[in-house]
This record gives C-alpha cells, structure tokens and sequence, in this order.
C-alpha cells in the first residue's frame, strides 16, 4: 500500500511541469506586433533568392504628374507614385500559429526592390510610407514616390505651335544570372495636366521590341501665353516703327525715337535667346521672325537718318560743304538787312535834302 502510494505522487510530480507549461502556451497567445517582430529579428535585409535568381515584381498601378518643363534645356522633372507587390516567402507563417491574415512591418527592417530610370538624369525614390504590408503568404505591398528628370528631343520648329512626346523608361535591374523583373500593369493614370506653359495631354504604357516598358507622355505647348509676351508685341513695334514716318524732320525726334525702338526689340530677341534652345535638329522659326524685324527696324532707322540729312543739306556726304542756307540761317540775314536799312535811311533823306540846296544855289 506504501508503494503504491509512493508512485502515485511520482506521477502527479512528473505531470505537473507539463501542466504548467501548457497553461502558458495556450493562455498568451501571439498578437499581431510579436508576429512582426518575430519577422523583425530575422533581419531580411537580402533579396529572396529563387532557384532561378529572378525576383519578381508586380506594378499594379501608376500616377503620374509632371512637375515642370525647362524648354531651355529641354527637360522634363516628373512625379510618379508606383504601388507594387512582391513575394517574400521567408515573411510568411502558417495559419496554425497565427489567425491574422495581414501584419504591418517598417519599411527600413525589410528588402525594397529599387526601379531603375534608364533615361534619367537625376532620379530620387522616397518611400510613400514608411510601412509594409505583409500577407500571410508573403506577399508585400508597398508604394514608393519617383521624383525623376528626363531628357526630352522635342521638335520646337514651330514653337508656341509644339506638341511632342518624352519616354520615361521604368525597369528593373538585370546581371549575367540575376535579374528583377517588372510586370507593369496597365493602371497608368494621369494626376494633374497642367505645368505651367507646358501641358500634359496622356500617359500610356509602351512596351518595345526588346520587352522594355517606358510611360510615353504626350505634351504639348499653351500658345496663349507666348503669343502675348513675344509675338503681339514684336507685331506692334514694327507697326510703331511704320506710322513714326509721320513725324516731323526737325529736332530729330524721328531718329529718337526708331533708336528707341531698335533697343526695345533687341531687348525681347534677348529674352526669346533665354527661353528657348539655340542649337538642336531644327531652330525654332521664331529665332527667324524675330531676326528679319530686327534687321527691318535697323534698315528703318538707316534710311530716316539718311533722309534727315537730305531734307538739311544737299548731299548725304559728310566731307561735302553745302551750299544750301538752313532756314534758320536765311532768317537771321533778312533780319540784319532789315536793321541796315533802318540805320542807312535818315542818312539818305539828308544826303536828298543837302543835294536840293546846292541844286538852288547854282541856279
């Protein structure tokens, strides 16, 4: 009776410890925050490395927005937000061990794949927030926000009359074994059209011969404001220098004033030399326009001295001495004659008067 009751109270001593470790397990549970920082401190800094070496990423959608045009240089600064997912099986947990389909897990304790611009000149990628959503089979979503500065070939031939188009190329990255593959969707949207004189008319998804993916922008010129600021005002000043013919020869205010308006306009063939390119395939024909008007104005201003020479003096010729009295020059004779004769007058009555008497004496 003694042993049995001596192994008795071995038993309940051997299975109390599991007891007790049971109740733990069962009564705390893992919530959402232990399940990410378990995923946390496994540290998955590295790319999920396939057997194949390719990781794939899917873009589900993409807003673009352009942010400004330098005509001068002929550059395009662009926004463009990317929503995106990707499968990190190493982020994943079995439903047994957790009932949450879906953690959230800081951006900078996971693996982000970068996008790469080739055509871009300066390319700067933030983050659209700073977690991740991670899914119970791995699957990230993610969105990130490009500030990009492409460059454009745009044919200003007809400038403010333009409309062109500017490749964005989106693509990932590719070495000898390894790539990552971007599978762009076709949710392209266009977020805001307006950049100042420049104006976004469509963005769409091509993809080339090579299987490259670029967004084709279509831009085109507002010429409201151009035709305001260069063209209207370059017509009124070749039609101030016509009417200035009507101004009178005297005093050089003719001269003056097509001086004026040579200056005038060489200061707007300065502003037109700031805004757009000089060289490139084709000129814009407004650098023509704007070079025959000047070289009318000059012309202009060349025959008006010419003919203000010619209305004073015989000859255009400098060296030459004129024989033509200036009208200033023949008023002031006919006023000393006048005076002479003034002065000469009572002389003569005397002179009269003196010859009566000696004319009496002799008779």
């Amino acid at each position: 009776m003694l042993l049995q009751h001596r192994i008795s109270l071995l038993l309940l001593l051997c299975s109390s410890p599991l007891v007790f470790v049971g109740g733990n397990s069962t009564e705390v549970p893992c919530d959402r925050r232990c399940l990410a920082n378990a995923r946390v401190q496994k540290e998955l800094f590295s790319a999920p490395q396939n057997d194949n070496c390719t990781i794939v990423v899917n873009i589900t959608s993409i807003q673009y927005e352009t942010l400004s045009f330098d005509t001068k240089g002929m550059e395009m600064t662009s926004r463009i937000k990317v929503n995106m997912e990707w499968k990190d099986p190493d982020l994943g947990w079995m439903q047994e061990k957790s009932r949450y389909p879906t953690i959230v897990l800081p951006v900078d304790k996971i693996w982000i794949p970068r996008i790469v611009l080739d055509n871009a000149i300066e390319t700067t990628i933030e983050p659209y927030t700073n977690d991740v959503q991670v899914r119970r089979d791995g699957t990230v979503e993610h969105a990130v926000v490009l500030f990009t500065t492409v460059s454009c070939e745009i044919n200003l031939f007809n400038y403010p009359f333009v409309k062109g188009s500017c490749p964005v190329a989106i693509n990932g990255w590719s070495q000898k074994t390894c790539a990552l593959t971007l599978q762009i969707a076709d949710n392209v949207s266009l977020v805001d059209s307006s950049g100042g004189e420049w104006q976004t008319n469509s963005v769409e998804k091509i993809v080339d011969s090579s299987n490259r993916a670029y967004l084709l922008v279509e831009l085109s010129i507002n010429p409201f404001s151009a035709f305001v600021t260069l063209i209207l005002p370059s017509g009124l000043v070749l039609l101030a220098d016509l009417v200035s013919f009507a101004l009178p020869f005297e005093g050089g205010e003719r001269n003056s004033f097509k001086v004026t308006l040579v200056l005038s306009f060489t200061m707007f063939l300065l502003i037109l030399n700031e805004h757009l390119p000089n060289g490139g395939n084709c000129s814009p024909l407004l650098h023509y326009h704007f070079s025959f008007c000047l070289v009318c104005l000059v012309m202009s201003m060349l025959v008006s001295i010419v003919l203000t020479r010619l209305s004073v003096e015989d000859s255009f010729l400098v060296c030459r001495r004129s024989t033509k009295v200036h009208p200033s020059n023949s008023t002031k004779t006919q006023h000393d004659d006048q005076d002479q004769e003034k002065d000469l007058k009572p002389k003569d009555i005397s002179v009269v008067q003196d010859q009566e008497v000696i004319d009496k004496s002799i008779g």
